[in-house]
């Protein structure tokens, strides 16, 4: 999963997913790293049936499990559990606050795995375990810029430092979009999806040269901001140099790609005077159409050629280049 772990201690932690684990032994596991999302119902695990146990998985115990485990002799019993410890497992969770045998769980915890016990039932525990170990596992990255909602389009402003993206987010929150993080964007992916936040230290914050800091949230409202929100387009601010090439009818389409997801990604040459958030608007307004597969500038291309095959001429209308 990309490097990333839980330490199984944050499991007791946890106070957001609801997992109300509380150990039963032994504590000396507690910094083993649990580094894969899926978890694992033993099952047919404790019928002798081989099947593969991955030592970086939390194991489950249910009622089921419990029911056939109070069945066995105290030899079949230390039996099983050699075998787990032979498979290192490192975490074994028992839900609906059961007791599992003693012959059972010594071995285990002789051997060093840590005994959780939880009083919610399996289909439950599972459920929020596994969201629990994706949000923790996800692959992360942060990166420069400002991330806005516009118009239900998560917009991912980036550029050089001072060249105004924080001045452009400003300006679109005035026009009734919403702020979710400036300067530093904290990234998540979940699948083929980016997840983007703010950093808590500045969250719902934003700095403004000649101003500075200041609190969205105070200013405008909690209809302003919002916490978190899928990363759907990259806009790139650009300095305007003589020569720089620009597209200007937007028919070449250019990705940006963060944790493995690629965007879409258009580039905004900065000129004085230049409103900047008007155009992310329409940008955003665009995206929507094209999602709905209405793409103007191959629209226009197709109108173009039909007037030169019917005409043998063309009106000039692309913008001569700013010299």
């Amino acid at each position: 999963m990309d490097g990333n772990f839980v330490e199984i201690r944050e499991l007791i932690a946890d106070r957001q997913f609801g997992l109300d684990l509380k150990l039963i032994g032994p504590p000396k596991g507690l910094g083993e790293k649990i580094c894969d999302a899926r978890v694992h119902k033993l099952g047919l695990a404790l019928t002798g049936i081989s099947v593969p146990l991955h030592s970086d998985r939390i194991q489950i115990i249910g009622q089921t499990e419990n029911t056939y485990l109070r069945s066995l002799s105290p030899e079949r019993l230390a039996e099983i559990a050699g075998i787990l410890c032979d498979h290192r497992i490192r975490c074994l969770v028992i839900t609906r606050s059961q007791r599992i045998p003693g012959e059972f769980s010594k071995p285990l915890e002789s051997a060093g795995v840590v005994l959780l016990r939880t009083r919610i039932e399996s289909e439950v525990f599972m459920e929020r375990i596994t969201s629990f170990l994706e949000e923790r596992l996800a692959p992360r990255h942060s990166i420069h810029g400002v991330l806005v909602d516009v118009l239900g389009v998560g917009v991912l402003i980036i550029g050089p430092g001072g060249i105004g993206k924080s001045e452009c987010a400003l300006d679109l929150v005035q026009r009734g979009h919403r702020l979710v993080a400036d300067d530093l964007v904290d990234l998540v992916r979940y699948g083929k999806t980016a997840i983007g936040r703010s950093s808590p230290v500045i969250k719902h914050h934003m700095e403004i040269r000649g101003l500075g800091i200041i609190n969205i949230q105070d200013l405008f409202g909690i209809a302003a901001v919002r916490d978190r929100k899928r990363v759907e387009m990259v806009i790139e601010l650009v300095e305007w140099k003589a020569g720089i090439q620009i597209d200007s009818l937007g028919l070449d389409e250019d990705g940006y790609t963060i944790l493995g997801v690629s965007l879409p990604h258009v580039k905004l040459p900065v000129l004085p005077g230049k409103n900047l958030s008007a155009i992310v608007e329409v940008a955003a307004r665009n995206h929507l159409l094209k999602l709905k597969g209405h793409y103007s500038a191959r629209e226009f291309q197709k109108k173009l050629i039909r007037q030169i095959a019917a005409t043998g001429r063309v009106i000039p209308l692309i913008k001569e280049e700013v010299e």
